[in-house]
């Protein structure tokens, strides 16, 4: 490593230390000291950030923290030749998050703490993203930070006495409506359409959209919106013709009213029987489940 020193006006970053394994700075702003930055190489192309810098009563300073990271951040890539600069931060320390962000580093996931350990929040930049005050670059941060919503899209499929056909699955007791989680990027409908090739080795035709289900948080899944789709009537025998996926069904089955009661999951008992009701909402919350 190759620690140089680093200022942009009344900052100066001095280096204090410098091996194989890290640079590192004392950071002054009109020469009194604010704190420290390290960069530690995490490989050939890759380079870790670590900071405390505060103002002169000793609380965060965001404004300098920022101004540093951006300093080190551009020495790192310019001067160094990393590719990437990544940060791993404390769950509950947004300040420093957002000045990880504010400096172009894109929230990417969460890295979870051993022991006693927090859980850290995992944000890089790449060389090359495009400079975080340009109008790519901050949609690229604020895409990357927005929270996102898992979707299921099932589908409602008959047959001529009005029996629902469910799932009998590998990795639960209950049975379930065909269909699946909507993979990024897929829509909803294409996304059922190929988790019944996939599952049931059928093709189905989507008819429209019958209700929207919320799901709370259950058995440790997180919270999603299940869409629920109008598959029309089929004949009773096309359950003879289809060619199960091994690893998730274990079988299909036409159910009447008490069937459903009988095996199906909570969530699809209360969502069908709504649907018998004839006065099922386009969108509806279900409640918590009493086995959660």
């Amino acid at each position: 490593m190759n620690a140089d020193v680093l200022s942009d006006g009344d900052m100066v970053l001095e280096p204090t230390s410098g091996n194989e394994e890290f640079d590192g700075w004392s950071v002054t702003v009109e020469s009194e000291r604010r704190g420290t930055v390290a960069l530690r190489r995490e490989s050939k192309t890759t380079a870790s950030l670590r900071w405390n810098i505060v103002d002169a009563e000793g609380r965060h300073d965001m404004g300098a923290a920022i101004r540093a990271l951006q300093l080190v951040i551009t020495h790192a890539t310019r001067d160094q030749g990393y590719a990437r600069i990544e940060a791993r931060i404390p769950v509950d320390d947004l300040a420093d998050i957002r000045a990880a962000s504010i400096c172009g580093l894109r929230r990417e996931g969460i890295t979870r703490g051993a022991a006693n350990e927090p859980d850290r929040a995992l944000l890089a930049r790449l060389a090359d993203d495009p400079p975080a005050n340009s109008r790519e670059g901050f949609i690229a941060l604020l895409n990357a930070g927005l929270p996102t919503k898992r979707i299921i899209a099932q589908g409602l499929l008959r047959d001529a006495d009005g029996r629902v056909l469910l799932c009998r699955l590998t990795y639960k007791s209950e049975w379930d409506l065909p269909g699946g989680v909507v993979e990024v990027g897929e829509a909803p409908a294409a996304g059922l359409v190929r988790e019944l090739t996939e599952e049931l080795g059928i093709t189905v035709a989507v008819r429209g959209l019958i209700t929207v289900n919320w799901l709370p948080a259950w058995r440790g899944w997180d919270d999603a919106c299940v869409m629920l789709f109008d598959l029309g009537v089929a004949d009773a025998s096309v359950i003879d013709t289809m060619t199960l996926q091994p690893t998730e069904i274990a079988g299909v089955e036409w159910c009447d009213a008490a069937a459903i009661d009988e095996h199906a999951t909570a969530a699809a008992r209360e969502l069908l029987a709504a649907v018998r009701s004839g006065e099922i909402a386009p969108y509806r919350e279900a409640g918590p489940s009493p086995n959660a």
